[in-house]
């Protein structure tokens, strides 16, 4: 059975003028056993907001450990990994239950955790003690604590599962870890200041936003060089990658703009004002839009890749920051840190010429206190043994 969602839309007329726009949409009929969940970690409340995707409602708010910053999903097991950052530790959320199934200590001052595509392997960068911890996620224990250089603020692992890359903010050098090994392949002098990194699907090349020098890095991950600083823009501090790979969109925050590097031959394609302060940025599975998340002027941009320019600003919460897709690519979910929700935008075709455009305000939901990170996860419920 189909459920119906009235859909409320302020949209513009005119000089400044408004109307409110009701619309009674129909949910799709999705089936019993699909799930499809909005994880949001709430560094004030301790907590992590649940939204059912397929009613855009809140389902349950989770007790977690103490400042939650990042979380992550596990693309082949049904469970999502939260990042406490004042208690030192993950908390494990079993998905098909939505509740705590373990906790995991790791060492001082965690941020982040990436998740090895084969879904057997955690990397926790933890920064008050200048190592990483490497968690088996089928036995929830941790198998190693490597050794990197000072303030690491991220450790991301390579798509094959071979590699981890870590930004060492404190002495400006990227760490190499070999993942079979457990140890340090490499050290690397890089630029200031080192935070976010992405790594192309070909495992060849990682980047690294320096925020301290306005700069890329790119490296070579098979012999460890540094083939270039590419300048871009005022502090750096997010990477998006295409999903294909050829181009790398840097959000930088202190000069209002983005810049795109063409990820093949290491250069900056253009840079391009896109709003105040952009913090992140998502790219659509189909290479074709880019979202950009504006932290000072409380919008999201909607950037056109192919005719390379913005096709949209929309108005959301206060201080957006995190971004996420829908497994339909159809809804975007942006995290307003300041406001304490959630925007809901609909990609849509207007059916009728008084119709608001292609993107529409669905709706806002509130989760919990400064929301840090966001991450979705759909899935099949696992049908029960027969007896």
């Amino acid at each position: 059975m189909r459920k119906l969602l009235l859909v409320v839309v302020l949209a513009p007329i005119g000089g400044g003028l408004a109307w409110w726009y009701f619309h009674e949409r129909q949910l799709p009929d999705y089936g019993p056993s699909y799930r499809e969940y909005a994880y949001i970690s709430n560094g004030k409340s301790d907590t992590v907001s649940v939204i059912d995707l397929r009613t855009f409602q809140l389902a349950k708010t989770i007790r977690v450990g103490i400042e939650p910053t990042g979380i992550a999903a596990n693309s082949k097991k049904n469970e999502i990994y939260v990042v406490n950052t004042g208690s030192n530790n993950v908390s494990v959320i079993d998905a098909e239950r939505n509740a705590v199934a373990s906790t995991i200590g790791v060492h001082g001052r965690p941020y982040f955790i990436d998740v090895s595509l084969d879904g057997k392997r955690g990397y926790v960068a933890n920064s008050g003690s200048a190592n990483v911890s490497v968690i088996d996620l089928d036995k929830r224990v941790v198998i190693g604590n490597v050794r990197v250089g000072p303030s690491p603020g991220l450790a991301r692992v390579s798509p094959d599962g071979r590699t981890v890359v870590v930004s060492n903010r404190g002495d400006a050098t990227i760490s190499e870890i070999d993942a079979e090994q457990l140890s340090v392949r490499r050290t690397i002098p890089a630029c200031q200041q080192p935070e976010d990194i992405a790594i192309l699907p070909d495992n060849s090349k990682a980047f690294v936003a320096c925020t301290g020098s306005g700069q890329v890095a790119s490296i070579d991950l098979s012999s460890g060089t540094l083939l270039a600083l590419l300048d871009v823009g005022k502090t750096p501090i997010h990477l998006a990658l295409k999903p294909d790979g050829g181009e790398l969109v840097v959000s930088n925050f202190d000069s209002d703009s983005i810049s795109i590097i063409e990820t093949i031959t290491d250069e900056v394609g253009g840079s391009y004002l896109i709003g105040a302060r952009p913090a992140r940025g998502i790219v659509t599975a189909d290479n074709s839009r880019l979202y950009v998340s504006n932290f000072g002027s409380n919008t999201v941009a909607v950037y056109d890749i192919d005719q390379g320019k913005i096709i949209a600003t929309l108005a959301v919460g206060t201080h957006p920051d995190g971004l996420a897709l829908s497994a339909s690519q159809n809804y975007l979910l942006v995290l307003d840190s300041e406001s304490g929700d959630i925007t809901v935008i609909q990609k849509r075709t207007p059916q009728k010429k008084f119709e608001p455009g292609e993107y529409s305000l669905l709706t806002m939901i509130p989760v919990g206190i400064r929301p840090n990170n966001i991450v979705v996860k759909s899935f099949l419920v696992r049908q029960p043994p027969q007896k």
